[in-house]
């Protein structure tokens, strides 16, 4: 009788081992079992490079964001203060308009009590607008003196004090708009930051360690550039100095110490310097929170303002405004002090220590603490531009 049983293909097992191909195959369906477990139902996981790129971005978008919102929220500051202003202003203008219109009253009352038909003064009192009194000028013929200096104050004080009613309302909704641009900032932040840690929080252990390694390799090749430019730097400073010797002094054509345009820093500003980068120095270590301007934490500009405010000298809140305060210089005659500004939009901003290292303090981004890095951080081309403020 046949056996109905399927024959053993050849090499499929030896003595209870699979074959490399077929143990291949098993370990790759493990491999591909484990993506899958990982990996969200019907989601196309992100390669580490486009988690590290959009996470980076987030950041970015998030710092922009902080930027708007400093802005807004000293607009909205500012604009606040005018409005109290304003308000005590109008509240003033009433009260001297009420007494106005008593002293008007009272001569109202007095020709009424003496038979008169319609009390001129009276005239005034009913007048809605400014126009209404300026049209019935022909009643002022048949008053006295007094009351046509009531008359005169009275409309004084109506017209001074709707016009200032009328600014406090323009005011009102001028602070209402930057509130909401206040706002939309502060929740774009809020936004953009609970991104960025969300994709963050979807990384493995080992991605996480593979992430370290990236950003690890980025600092030293940003510490590498840094460490050039502070050698260039340093020839260029030997250079002067030795055609300074040689009695010549620093011409003008060597292009060593850069054009009229941009001249080289005096005494008076390395002082300065000193004082912003001292003020710097001791806020290392203290975490960055967007919007903040210290004592206890910064945000990019609120550092550097706060830096440049110990020495006496005062800069704009966002780096929008930062950028245009002082004169800009080219990346190899930046000097201890000066601004370091970062991106096409202008969103970040250091403050750079020099001294032979290319080196910056700064509030780098959300999670991190005020530190001592390579301007070179984030790439050459991210630099935009360096300002000396003072």
């Amino acid at each position: 009788m046949a056996s109905h049983r399927k024959s053993r293909t050849p090499g499929t097992r030896v003595a209870g081992i699979r074959t490399p191909a077929l143990a291949t195959a098993a370990l790759t369906s493990v491999a591909l079992l484990s993506q899958t477990a990982n990996a969200s139902p019907g989601e196309d996981r992100p390669s580490l490079e486009e988690v590290e790129k959009k996470v980076g971005d987030l950041y970015r978008q998030a710092e922009s964001a902080t930027e708007k919102y400093n802005a807004a929220k000293e607009k909205t500051t500012k604009q606040r203060k005018r409005v109290d202003t304003l308000l005590d202003d109008v509240a003033k203008r009433t009260q001297k308009l009420n007494d106005a219109r008593s002293e008007l009253g009272s001569y109202a009352a007095a020709q009424y009590r003496t038979g008169a038909g319609m009390p001129d003064t009276a005239t005034f009192l009913l007048a809605e607008t400014p126009q209404d009194i300026f049209d019935q000028r022909q009643v002022l013929d048949r008053m006295t003196g007094r009351q046509k200096a009531a008359v005169d104050d009275y409309v004084t004080q109506q017209t001074e004090t709707m016009k200032k009613r009328q600014e406090a309302t323009e005011s009102l909704r001028t602070l209402t708009e930057t509130q909401g641009d206040l706002k939309t900032a502060k929740a774009t932040v809020q936004k953009k930051l609970a991104d960025a840690r969300e994709l963050l929080s979807k990384l493995t252990a080992e991605e996480k360690a593979r992430l370290a390694a990236i950003e690890k390799r980025k600092q030293e090749e940003a510490a590498r550039k840094a460490a050039e430019l502070a050698r260039q730097q340093a020839e260029q400073e030997q250079a002067r100095e030795e055609a300074a010797q040689q009695g010549g002094g620093a011409s003008e054509g060597s292009g060593s110490t850069g054009s009229a345009e941009t001249p080289p820093a005096d005494s008076s500003y390395g002082t300065k310097a000193e004082k912003a980068l001292a003020f710097a120095r001791a806020q290392i270590g203290k975490p960055y929170v967007w919007g903040a301007t210290g004592p206890g934490s910064y945000d990019c500009s609120g550092l550097t303002q706060a830096a440049w405010k110990a020495a006496g000298v005062s800069l704009p809140r966002t780096t929008y405004d930062q950028v245009n305060a002082g004169t800009t210089v080219p990346v190899s005659q930046a000097q201890p002090g000066d601004l370091v500004f970062f991106y096409d939009d202008v969103t970040h901003v250091g403050i750079y220590i020099g001294n032979g290292n290319g080196m910056m303090i700064h509030a780098p981004k959300p999670g991190t603490y005020v530190r001592e890095e390579s301007i070179y951080y984030d790439g050459d081309s991210a630099i935009h531009s360096i300002v000396r403020p003072a």
